[in-house]
């Protein structure tokens, strides 16, 4: 079934372009609109960092294609994607950003803005050239998010968390009852890579994540005891001995 809707704004477009054969200019950027229209096509800000949905990230901006690119979604109330940046490498997955608030604007044209993490999406195609655009893009989907995570495994999982942090004399509050928490908001503070938090990203059903979570813990926690009781031997180095002398 056709939408109409769709063929009406594209026959706008051929009217408002005016496409000719030999047009090639024109023809690009009526085919980069009707990639605006009829597939989920997103601006894209690549980055060396995992955002988790729902997560609060504070970028400063700078770059001039990024400033096009935040002045763009501000004006147009629109979002961008951040897809993660390993190895030098854009990777296939990242997250769906909106802007909260412009905090402070330079005279530069360079900004600091609040951000929130919105959804995970998968990269079907990068777009790297965008006619008249500094910026680059992606035709992307979003993986459906399946909430089938249980109050008990989040519960174990968090207990961990504190055990963790408790080792380390690490304070983290994180405002709700332990089994009330999504497994986004505490992978940030276990301790994973970034290789780890993407492979984490990736995942899609809270069920899955939280049983990574606690396969991490039930690790990290064991490395972290061995790494305190190397701090305590390192700081007894050096001090006067009481100690008992062996009898043979």
């Amino acid at each position: 079934m056709y939408n109409f809707k769709v063929v009406d704004y594209v026959l706008h477009l051929l009217s408002d372009l005016k496409v000719e054969k030999k047009d090639d200019s024109a023809i690009t950027a009526f085919q980069y609109k009707c990639f605006n229209v009829m597939t989920n096509f997103i601006p894209i800000f690549p980055l060396n960092i995992v955002v988790f949905p729902n997560e609060n990230l504070n970028l400063h901006i700078f770059e001039p294609r990024y400033i096009e690119l935040v002045n763009e979604c501000i004006q147009e109330k629109k979002t961008f994607g951040i897809p993660v940046v390993l190895k030098n490498k854009v990777q296939e997955y990242g997250t769906m950003i909106e802007i909260v608030e412009v905090a402070k604007k330079y005279a530069s044209g360079e900004m600091d803005i609040k951000t929130k993490g919105l959804k995970v999406f998968r990269i079907l195609e990068q777009i790297k050239e965008i006619p008249g655009k500094l910026y680059s893009g992606a035709i992307v989907n979003y993986p459906q998010n399946v909430e089938n995570g249980t109050d008990k495994m989040m519960k174990k999982v968090m207990q961990y968390v504190h055990k963790l942090h408790e080792i380390l004399k690490v304070k983290k509050a994180f405002g709700k009852e332990r089994e009330h928490i999504k497994s986004f908001e505490v992978a940030h503070h276990v301790g994973l890579s970034v290789e780890e938090e993407y492979e984490f990203l990736k995942l899609k059903d809270e069920l899955h994540r939280q049983e990574f979570l606690k396969r991490h813990l039930l690790k990290a926690i064991p490395v972290a005891q061995g790494v305190v009781m190397l701090q305590e031997k390192i700081k007894l180095n050096g001090h006067f001995k009481n100690l008992s002398g062996f009898d043979l």
